[in-house]
């Protein structure tokens, strides 16, 4: 008997039966068209959501996102003028945020919001520059109703960037009107 697939978020629910068998793995890989936007699961939004695509997905397990940087992002101008670089802290953020994917699309987090609440070895090991696709990768080593611990790495063309274990929190995702 196989394994049971995660419960999928119903806000997503549009390819639940889709994604349930892509997560189980009784399906060829499929294109980044099939993932929701990262929009639609994270609360963020321009300018400080940083991830562009979702091409992989384990609901309330794992998650690999793309972040396409164009040269163009306000930050690139002052960090460092004459020398654009990525600054580390965006590179964690971006991680926390492919994380954040993994663990808003279980269903046992639905209505809830994951926050950090600390970050561990984070590890920088090379400059990323405009024009670079950072390739995010994060799982969650540890989920429950009220906390979660996640490890990913950020990489430009195989080439390890960054690497950081963390820690969220999740609250309820009340909006103020």
């Amino acid at each position: 008997m196989s394994p049971r697939p995660p419960p999928v978020n119903p806000r997503f629910a549009h390819d639940a039966v889709g994604l349930s068998a892509r997560v189980s793995g009784s399906v060829a890989p499929v294109s980044e068209s099939d993932f929701p936007s990262p929009d639609e699961l994270l609360p963020h939004r321009a300018p400080f959501l940083l991830l562009d695509e979702i091409v992989e997905l384990q609901p309330g397990e794992r998650c690999v996102a793309l972040w396409r940087l164009t040269g163009d992002e306000t930050f690139f101008a002052g960090h460092f003028p004459g020398r654009p670089t990525l600054p580390g802290v965006l590179m964690v953020e971006a991680i926390a945020q492919t994380a954040g994917l993994a663990a808003a699309a279980a269903s046992s987090l639905e209505g809830k919001l994951a926050l950090f609440g600390g970050i561990d070895k984070a590890r920088f090991r090379r400059q990323v520059t405009p024009g670079d696709t950072l390739r995010l990768e994060a799982t969650i080593d540890r989920l429950s109703a009220r906390a979660g611990r996640a490890s990913g790495t950020a990489s430009v063309e195989g080439q390890m960037a960054c690497e950081a274990s963390m820690m969220f929190l999740i609250a309820d995702a009340n909006t103020v009107d």
